[in-house]
């Protein structure tokens, strides 16, 4: 069980509860606070105060006021117009991550909804109820506003579910489960749908399955030295105290450690001055990797328990732009760079590997070459999927198109930025997995040694199971693919980032 209070909200736990499906409650604490953010609400509305977005327009429409019959209409209005989106629905573990950190933000008690509204939001978790919400549409500011606004109504009894992978009306879940919907009042809808947390729930999946990534990266690297005899001279920790960042001595100390009783790096290193960059500067480039991820999760603390919505309710209620993507923005254009390099850093080594002028290997790792190829495809897909991932690299956070005639003149573009990243990240599995593909068929020709060597080979052997000569390797990269989303390659390795 996960407690929610406002302000310490993990990362570990948003991706349990998104893919683990742990419970989720509220603390009594955050009760108190938004039960005495709501009557600030309820009191400043009696006294004729004006709000935005509660007895005011929208945006550009600010100016227009809104008189006390028409409020409640105002925010399901909003609701309803904002449903607005296109594409594929969002994956449930996607929906579910946004869904708890929409319910964080407004456990803070600076939104001025009422409690109901973060109990049903709750619910949703609890009962593994899937809203039906659109993939694309957010610009990232003014908040995720059409994913939200997909959530938010059915807190009221519209919107979609889905429900054994058809789209249906809420409703007909609802009166299956036995839920009654609630009835919105002032400031809720507004509350609900000014927010980041549909950019916010994709960059902390994406930071925990890059971490993931990185780790594997780092076994297949090793792999990659060993098969090419690389020289151990690039892990010496002289060269990380000359230039000391510290994250570059953690991944040569890792590579390192996997190495041990590798006779070809044995030789390697008696027998070659230095090898290429792919090799070579493996802890310099996945070093670096690792400092980028450091920074996004310092992002991820501060967002994942912050309010974003405007406007908020202090003694007075003031509109700010607590709602505004830019930091998730930049943090996912930035690990979307990061993760390509990592992706494009390890297609060389693939590369390396099929080229006997490169490596002094059979080509293209063939029993047979000439009758067989051998592992030349595998390094055109891993050629594939760099290319793709330099198309979706270029950072959206440096566009912005101006919404709501120009009220909102400057928008993050954040949502993209999350939603690519995740496409990367994706893109960047797969090459790790072709890089232990091809290594396999390298020490399965050619040998393997060493207590961490040998292990990797053999769960990678346990997967492929006992190949000759050419095959389909489609299957066999998907599955070495799903073994790093597991961990399972990990299991048993001396593989630290902290």
């Amino acid at each position: 069980m996960i407690i929610l209070n406002g302000n310490d909200l993990t990362i570990s736990q948003v991706v349990r509860v998104s893919k683990n499906r742990v419970k989720v409650k509220l603390s009594e604490g955050a009760r108190r606070k938004i039960i005495q953010s709501r009557k600030k609400v309820e009191d400043m509305m009696k006294e004729g105060e004006t709000i935005y977005g509660v007895n005011t327009g929208f945006g550009d429409l600010v100016n227009i006021r809104i008189g006390e019959k028409e409020r409640k209409q105002l925010q399901l209005n909003l609701l309803r117009s904002h449903s607005s989106g296109y594409g594929d629905p969002m994956d449930e573990n996607t929906v579910r991550a946004m869904i708890l950190v929409r319910a964080n933000a407004l456990a803070k008690g600076y939104s001025g909804v009422r409690v109901e509204i973060i109990d049903f939001l709750i619910r949703l978790l609890n009962e593994s109820i899937y809203p039906y919400i659109p993939e694309k549409g957010s610009v990232g500011s003014s908040g995720d506003l059409s994913p939200l606004a997909h959530l938010a109504l059915l807190i009221f009894g519209e919107g979609h579910i889905i429900r054994n992978g058809k789209i249906v009306e809420s409703m007909e879940v609802f009166k299956e489960m036995g839920i009654e919907p609630l009835e919105i009042e002032e400031k809720e809808g507004i509350s609900l749908i000014n927010g980041t947390s549909y950019m916010l729930a994709n960059l902390t999946l994406g930071y925990e399955e890059s971490r993931n990534i990185i780790k594997n990266s780092i076994l297949s690297s090793a792999l990659s030295m060993h098969s090419l005899s690389g020289t151990r001279n690039a892990l010496f920790h002289g060269l990380f105290e000359a230039r000391p960042y510290g994250e570059q001595a953690v991944i040569a100390s890792n590579v390192s450690a996997l190495l041990e009783g590798s006779k070809n790096c044995d030789n390697g290193t008696r027998g070659k001055v230095q090898d290429a960059y792919s090799i070579r500067c493996i802890p310099t480039v996945i070093g670096s990797v690792l400092q980028v991820l450091e920074y996004v999760e310092n992002v991820l603390r501060i967002e994942l328990n912050s309010a974003t919505d405007n406007p908020l309710v202090f003694d007075k209620i003031i509109s700010g732009c607590n709602f505004h993507g830019e930091p998730l923005a930049f943090a996912a254009d930035f690990l979307g760079i990061a993760m390509t390099e990592l992706g494009n850093m390890a297609e060389r080594r693939v590369f390396r590997l099929t080229d006997k002028n490169l490596s002094g290997l059979n080509a293209f790792l063939a029993e047979n070459p000439g009758l067989e190829s051998g592992m030349m495809i595998p390094q055109y897909v891993a050629a594939s999927l760099c290319n793709e991932n330099k198309v979706l690299v270029y950072p959206s956070s440096a566009d912005t198109i101006p919404t709501s005639a120009d009220q909102e003149d400057h928008v993050s573009m954040g949502a993209t930025s999350t939603r690519k990243l995740r496409k990367i990240i994706e893109n960047v599995k797969g090459i790790i997995a072709i890089e232990m593909l091809v290594n396999h068929r390298a020490m399965k020709m050619y040998g393997h040694d060493g207590k961490y060597i040998s292990l990797i080979y053999q769960k990678l052997e346990d997967m492929i199971g006992d190949t000759k000569g050419d095959a389909e390797t489609t299957f066999i990269i998907k599955n070495i693919a799903d073994a790093i989303d597991h961990e399972s390659l990990l299991e048993n390795l001396p593989v630290q980032l902290d």
